[in-house]
């Protein structure tokens, strides 16, 4: 799931500023966010190609998976509280590579048993993700639409679904298909409310926090477009 920015009545947001300073706010935004996925993936490559670290820590995970989501969710917190534009820029910039971080190592899983069931699958999942991200991303810079409204069925479906991923580690039942499906259609809208937060609820001197919540989306999105295409692949 994303982050909910700092509203704050008094400054001045993206949406409000000048053309010039509000195009320097975006770029800064996505240059961010690119920064933070060249570290996730630079990270993940070098974890990958540690055959014994990779062993290791999906021994980890396979036992303690219910510690290691807690474990990410408080690191996810905490990145994400040292990336508002209250800190300093070296906090705000440490938050955002903490969460690459935290990323690259829950990815770590998914991402070997991806490689080991078919070479083209993590590019094929990547591929997909950017193409529905930018799609995404397009529709709110076209339409200059503000999509907060989704916010409370966004966190209603988003608990609703940590509720079942939690279920299912104790009771020991696959979430599948269907649900994976449903979690993309979930991140979806998380991307449109994210970005549209980009336009209308972040300030301009808040593009490090905005990057991160684009950021988080977007890696929860790849999550379960790898998901999909694994089981798509398998059926083959």
């Amino acid at each position: 799931m994303s982050y909910t920015p700092d509203y704050v009545a008094d400054d001045l947001f993206a949406i409000d500023a000048a053309q010039s300073e509000r195009m320097a706010f975006i770029r800064r935004t996505y240059a961010h966010l690119l920064g933070a996925v060249l570290l996730f993936v630079g990270l993940e490559a070098a974890i990958l190609s540690n055959e014994a670290l990779t062993l290791r820590l999906l021994g980890l995970m396979s036992h303690s998976w219910l510690l290691v989501l807690g474990a990410f969710l408080l690191v996810s917190w905490i990145a994400s509280s040292m990336a508002r534009s209250g800190a300093s820029p070296g906090v705000q910039y440490l938050g955002l590579g903490l969460y690459a971080v935290a990323e690259a190592v829950i990815f770590c899983p998914i991402l070997y048993i991806a490689s080991l069931q078919g070479g083209a699958i993590i590019p094929t999942a990547g591929l997909l993700t950017m193409i529905i991200f930018g799609g995404l991303t397009l529709i709110v810079f076209v339409t200059k639409a503000d999509f907060s409204f989704l916010r409370g069925m966004l966190w209603v479906g988003g608990l609703a679904a940590f509720g079942l991923i939690i279920a299912s580690i104790f009771m020991g039942f696959s979430l599948g298909i269907v649900f994976t499906s449903a979690m993309i259609v979930l991140m979806g809208g998380w991307i449109l409310y994210d970005t549209s937060n980009v336009l209308h609820h972040y300030r301009t001197d808040q593009h490090v926090a905005a990057s991160l919540a684009l950021f988080a989306s977007l890696a929860t999105l790849f999550w379960y477009v790898l998901r999909l295409v694994m089981y798509v692949s398998g059926r083959d």
